[in-house]
């Protein structure tokens, strides 16, 4: 027996997007906003992007910007901080430097998943996108964590804050700068399929919370409650959770090779409706990196002749780049219904 993969190349990839029509009005309009700031809706692959390198570029360009743009926050942080001397204030823009290069490794990931496949790495290097997504995951939990414990610290011994008007400010720009990056990063994770970006999106998410949190504990002290600082540092905290929770359920499907059903669902719709093909025998997809594969199993006519099975992997294989969306490569078998295998492809 002998069988020939179909390896869909880059010019075939065409990715042609699929709306979800999904009905969100369960708890109305302002429900579903607030559920998609803290667990962002995602069926794995919503547009498309033609090429893999190019969609590489465009994960390694969206954190170019966005370092750039949370650098800026800082430094404008800093200049506030040197105005009023505020040690919190320091203390707050030192976090926000060194969460801005938490970025970096994703960088690394993108530019290690555009490298060709070797004999080692015969998948080439798209999981390490997964790696550096375990990363942020991690720094998501530690945000939460320091949150936490800081909110608990200061409820117990209250600290005054110096420098109202200047905290507030600081925390406005720490606010808008990460919400920024934030929608900036997870639209763009969205679009190339990047669970790691998106979860980098969240990441700076829970640092834009952390701001407001300075900014409505200033507000609260202003107003001549104290406790008013540690207490929302306590509800930022579940906020932080309920976003970790998200981020990590996404990167650790991807680790785990899980697939949004529904993208199963229309790959094997488009292969059952093929001419020739009397069933789906099996259908295996997973992730690597922000790229989709496919191993699929067809039954078709026995009397088919080896050119015409080959002819019609060729085929299945095409419809199914087109349902679809990111799929780098499929390997398509066809098997003679109760005989041995006879497979095609290129």
């Amino acid at each position: 027996m002998s069988h020939t993969s179909n390896r869909v190349p880059p010019a075939h990839d065409h990715g042609h997007g699929h709306g979800h029509g999904h009905g969100h009005g369960r708890g109305g309009r302002i429900g579903a906003a607030v559920r998609e700031v803290f667990a962002p809706h995602s069926h794995d692959a919503a547009d498309s992007v033609d090429d893999a390198l190019e969609s590489s570029a465009i994960g390694i360009r969206a954190v170019k910007i966005s370092l750039v743009i949370l650098g800026a926050t800082a430094l404008i942080q800093l200049a506030i901080v040197a105005v009023s001397g505020s040690v919190a204030l320091l203390a707050d823009t030192v976090h926000n430097f060194s969460d801005a290069l938490t970025a970096i490794p994703l960088w690394i990931a993108f530019a290690l998943g555009r490298r060709a496949a070797t004999r080692r790495y015969t998948y080439g290097f798209g999981r390490a996108e997964d790696l550096a997504g375990l990363f942020v995951v991690a720094m998501i939990t530690l945000s939460a964590v320091i949150a936490g414990v800081e909110a608990v610290r200061r409820l117990i011994n209250p600290v005054p804050i110096e420098h109202v008007g200047w905290v507030a400010v600081a925390g406005f720009v720490g606010f808008l700068g990460n919400e920024i990056v934030a929608g900036y990063r997870i639209r763009v994770g969205r679009r190339i399929g990047s669970a790691a970006l998106v979860a980098d999106g969240l990441h700076a998410r829970t640092d834009g919370f952390t701001s407001l949190a300075v900014l409505f504990g200033a507000g609260g002290v202003a107003l001549g409650f104290p406790l008013a600082d540690p207490i929302v540092g306590l509800v930022i905290t579940v906020a932080i959770l309920a976003i970790l929770r998200s981020a990590a359920r996404d990167v650790l499907r991807r680790l785990m090779d899980g697939v949004d059903p529904e993208l199963v669902e229309a790959a094997e719709q488009s292969l059952s409706t093929e001419p020739g093909v009397r069933q789906v025998r099996s259908l295996r997809m997973r992730w690597i990196g922000h790229r989709l594969h496919a191993d699929v199993e067809l039954d078709i006519d026995p009397s088919t002749s080896l050119a015409d099975a080959h002819r019609l992997a060729h085929e299945a294989e095409h419809t199914l780049t087109h349902a679809v969306p990111k799929l780098s490569t499929a390997l398509v078998h066809a098997y003679p219904a109760h005989r041995a295998i006879v497979s095609g492809g290129r």
